[in-house]
């Protein structure tokens, strides 16, 4: 048995329009569009993944719902975001695990105000600041 990521680019245009329920044009159009774009092969042919023909399938609902296609493609690359976020998380949650076990006790990072994180050695403590700031607010008549 072959085993398939959901990433994996290894369906033609034909094959995924079957699986979405779809005619390959509309696959075309909405490459065009930008709402779900498939790799390309060396030659130029269009690869989905499994992944991008759940994302068809899932225009196709929000489509019949009366949701706009700008609105769709809104929707999906916020959905995108969110999932590219989460692996990120994970990955960060991974080093994080890694760098616990590899040094127990030991700070790991610190976190700047905004923010930012700053990887710290062992003894090394992160520079606070202590600057005042006053603020004002501006008197409108």
């Amino acid at each position: 048995m072959i085993d398939v990521d959901a990433d994996d680019p290894v369906l033609t245009i034909a094959v995924a329009a079957e699986l979405a329920g779809m005619h390959p044009q509309t696959l075309r159009q909405y490459d065009r569009l930008g709402l779900v774009v498939p790799r390309r092969t060396a030659g130029k042919s269009r690869r989905y993944s499994l992944r991008e023909v759940a994302q068809l399938r899932e225009v196709q609902r929000l489509s019949g719902e009366g949701v706009s296609l700008e609105g769709i493609r809104r929707i999906l690359e916020l959905e995108n975001e969110a999932a590219a976020l989460r692996t990120r998380v994970r990955e960060l949650e991974s080093a994080l695990t890694t760098e616990l076990l590899n040094r127990p006790g030991s700070r790991v990072f610190a976190s700047t105000a905004n923010g930012d994180v700053l990887p710290l050695r062992q003894g090394v403590r992160a520079q606070r600041r202590t600057e005042v700031v006053v603020w004002r607010p501006t008197r409108v008549d």
